[in-house]
């Protein structure tokens, strides 16, 4: 298995490639661009800290379209932002929502997934593959609203999950759901966590989607303390 070591602050983090061929870059970053992976020269992966007022997204990225609330308005700024900071070349201009909201190029130049939480944005750009992804800060009312989104044999499989595991699982379903793209789907119904590798605070999950066919999907996760970031490719 070939991965990426990412340094940053002082600290390395590690996330398992999947079981196609990646090759292998040391980076080392300091915020505001939190974390970045390439996985080849086709696909990459960055989560930017926003520390910023809107002037700095706003002197490069247009603002698309009406958001009051100016945090969102923040985080989608960033999200754009960081497109073209993996991708110089990345057209955002070009980005057109589709009736289940999610964004895309109507040429499919790049396939890509945008995820935001807190002071954080997320994305995953590709040329070749669709893409989704997910990030989520570790919070205690994941525990209140687990039956929402795991069916009866996952939580039968882990009874003990704590909101560090919830939070995972949660990500994980999100990630599937962005890659999907097409909406109407049922988290419980649609999208079956299979196996997940709990151990360390890097990993991969295996999960099965039902929709229009069966398909078994990997999903590569990675925490940064209380912070969780699910991909999928």
């Amino acid at each position: 298995m070939v991965c990426s070591i990412i340094f940053m602050m002082n600290k390395s983090y590690s996330l398992p490639s999947s079981t196609r061929q990646m090759q292998c870059k040391i980076l080392f970053v300091q915020m505001p661009l939190f974390y970045q992976h390439t996985i080849n020269d086709a696909t990459k992966i960055g989560v930017w800290h926003i520390a910023e007022p809107e002037n700095f997204f706003l002197n490069k990225v247009p603002l698309s379209n009406i958001i009051t609330h100016w945090h969102k308005r923040l985080q989608h700024l960033a999200g754009r932002y960081l497109l073209q900071e993996l991708f110089p070349d990345f057209p955002y201009h070009l980005i057109e929502i589709a009736d289940t909201r999610k964004p895309f190029l109507p040429k499919e130049e790049y396939h890509f997934s945008i995820s935001h939480c807190g002071d954080y944005a997320a994305v995953i750009v590709s040329k070749n593959n669709r893409v989704g992804i997910d990030i989520e800060l570790v919070k205690s009312k994941i525990k209140r609203i687990k039956y929402k989104f795991l069916n009866h044999p996952e939580l039968d499989l882990y009874p003990l999950a704590d909101e560090k595991l919830l939070t995972l699982f949660w990500s994980a379903k999100e990630a599937v759901f962005k890659w999907y793209g097409n909406g109407e789907v049922d988290f419980k119904k649609h999208i079956n966590i299979i196996q997940a590798d709990i151990t360390l605070d890097t990993g991969t999950i295996v999960c099965e989607f039902q929709k229009e066919a069966k398909i078994s999907l990997n999903i590569n996760y990675l925490f940064f303390g209380e912070m969780c970031l699910a991909v999928v490719i």
